[in-house]
């Protein structure tokens, strides 16, 4: 059976009409678009094909100016400059081999190391520029200028470069910039960066890198086939960087590098009562402007392997046997002890004998009978072979490492060693012998296995000082925003207090007093006049023809 609906002849004449009115509006909808196709291809179409071919939308980061640097009084230290810069845009390069050869005839040039940089680009980002030479000359400028034509992908930009004032001061606390590498581009604090970027490698510019470096910026815009810029379509501002204000002066720390002239040796010094380093001093030292340019590579093996260690912080990585500060240590010991009794007299002939060797003194002829006051300000060696052979090498290496040495101060500028404060322990460990008791002698006056750095030193003597309190060394005063809001104010950080006997340390804060003050002290030439309520300070340096440091006292 066939079912068949009738069909209402009113509605089948609506249906028509709606048919009707939706083909109409379909055949102007088509003709329309074909009036738009037809003018954008065969009136327009030569003017809208030399528009695409000749521009397009190029998007460039736009680099923070990096932050500036400051000593304690505010005077400026390190600062930026304008400077051109080469670059290439490898998204652009048509042929890179040729290109290469082409920079290279017109400027000095690495090219194997900018090819290196091109192709690492153009796996990270083939649209942002590769920057492969820095700091152009004028003539170099106007050479790459005359030929960019020829030389698809290649753009000039002015960019800041780190400029460090006084070239060589605290170079080894200021530290350099280098350019980034893969390592530091996964680090804390490089997140903002990208291949190409120069960043802290070294020092206080390595140590604020996160805080210095500031937040990139951005540029939509409209070129053409040469890479000349026609308009901005959109823009994000760079944020500059904070600036760093040191603890250290700048007058006193070129007083302290002039001292220190053609010769290798270290200075530091520090305020007692709040850890804050006033100079750090390293010599020989290195300008950093020499890699904010971008050191090359003979330069920089030049530099890594001048036998003298140019590139070496001595105040935190240089490990020297202390000498006569390390007495001081043995005359705590022993009156922490009750090994030393202050006022016992001991007789110095100018050697002493023990189990048939002579152990001599510096001063030939000796020191007649010593107490523990003569014997520190008279610097007497033979006093502390004895005192040393009753302590016994255990126990000063015990209170030598609770004052604080022979582990780093936490400075946290990078490659501070320990030092080395010797007992049976260690020699048995290392060398799978045991400790001689001679050895403890030449221990007792600093020498023999036992090795400090200056920072070290210095700390111990200022927490002499300052009544037992071992201070974590300071190089940062503050941080802060370019509208003067600081968003980091150091304070004091105090890590240990010794526990040592007020008494037992007035004894020798006494005698170390007197060495710079009496006639017959050995540290008299250093002498001051006293300024009550004066600020006092610490250095160290070496005796010439002699392994030992001397401690100066000095008022400020």
């Amino acid at each position: 059976m066939i079912w068949r609906s009738k069909i209402n002849p009113v509605e089948a004449e609506i249906y028509q009409k709606r048919l009707k009115k939706l083909t109409l509006f379909v055949v102007i909808m088509v003709g329309i678009l074909f009036v738009r196709l037809w003018f954008l291809q065969i009136i327009s179409g030569a003017q809208y094909r030399k528009k695409s071919e000749s521009n397009r939308i190029d998007l460039r980061d736009v680099l923070p100016v990096r932050g500036m640097i400051f000593d304690r009084n505010g005077e400026l230290l390190v600062d930026n400059r304008a400077s051109f810069v080469l670059g290439v845009i490898p998204e652009d390069i048509t042929n890179l081999d040729g290109l290469i050869a082409d920079i290279c005839r017109l400027i000095d040039i690495d090219g194997l190391s900018a090819k290196k940089k091109i192709n690492e680009g153009l796996h990270q980002n083939p649209f942002n520029p590769v920057y492969i030479k820095k700091g152009l000359t004028r003539d170099e400028l106007a050479r790459i200028e005359t030929n960019a034509f020829h030389m698809p992908g290649v753009i000039i930009e002015v960019k800041p470069k780190r400029h460090y004032i006084y070239g060589s001061l605290a170079a080894h606390l200021i530290g350099y910039l280098g350019e980034i590498d893969k390592k530091q581009l996964n680090k804390e604090g490089y997140k903002e960066n990208k291949i190409g970027d120069f960043v802290g490698k070294f020092g206080v510019e390595k140590k604020w890198q996160r805080y210095l470096n500031g937040v990139r910026g951005g540029q939509q815009l409209e070129v053409d086939a040469s890479g000349r810029r026609l308009r901005v379509l959109y823009q994000k501002a760079a944020e500059p960087g904070f600036n760093i204000y040191l603890t250290i002066d700048k007058d006193l720390q070129m007083l302290a590098e002039r001292s220190l002239e053609n010769t290798a040796g270290a200075i530091v010094a520090m305020n007692p009562m709040t850890g804050e380093v006033l100079t750090m001093a390293s010599s020989p030292s290195f300008d950093p402007n020499d890699f904010a340019r971008g050191i090359d590579e003979k330069r920089w093996k030049r530099l890594v392997s001048n036998p003298r260690f140019p590139l070496q912080n001595r105040v935190i990585s240089g490990q020297y046997p202390p000498g006569s500060l390390f007495k001081i240590v043995v005359a705590i010991a022993g009156l922490e002890e009750g090994v030393i009794n202050p006022y016992e007299k001991v007789f110095c002939g100018g050697s002493y004998r023990f189990r048939g060797r002579l152990y001599r003194d510096w001063k030939e002829g000796g020191h007649g009978y010593v107490d523990l006051h003569r014997a520190l300000v008279e610097s007497c060696d033979v006093y502390f072979y004895k005192m040393g052979q009753k302590i016994g090498i255990d126990t000063i290496a015990r209170y030598a490492k609770n004052l604080g040495l022979g582990s780093k101060t936490n400075l946290q500028l990078g490659n501070e060693k320990e030092g080395l404060i010797p007992d049976r322990a260690w020699k048995l460990r290392r060398w799978h012998v045991t400790w001689q008791e001679g050895e403890t002698l030449s221990v007792a006056v600093g020498q023999s296995f036992v090795l400090t750095t200056p920072i070290q030193m210095v700390r111990f003597i200022s927490a002499l000082f300052n009544g037992g309190v071992l201070f974590k060394p300071q190089v940062t005063k503050w941080i802060e925003k370019n509208d003067k809001e600081k968003i980091f104010k150091f304070k004091p950080n105090l890590l240990q207090r010794w526990g040592i006997k007020k008494e037992n340390m007035e004894l020798v804060k006494t005698a170390l007093i007197d060495v710079v003050n009496e006639p017959r002290g050995t540290g008299r030439r250093a002498r001051l006049d006293q300024k009550d309520g004066g600020k006092r300070y610490f250095g160290m340096e070496r005796l010439k023809r002699s392994s030992k440091l001397r401690c100066l006292i000095v008022d400020w």
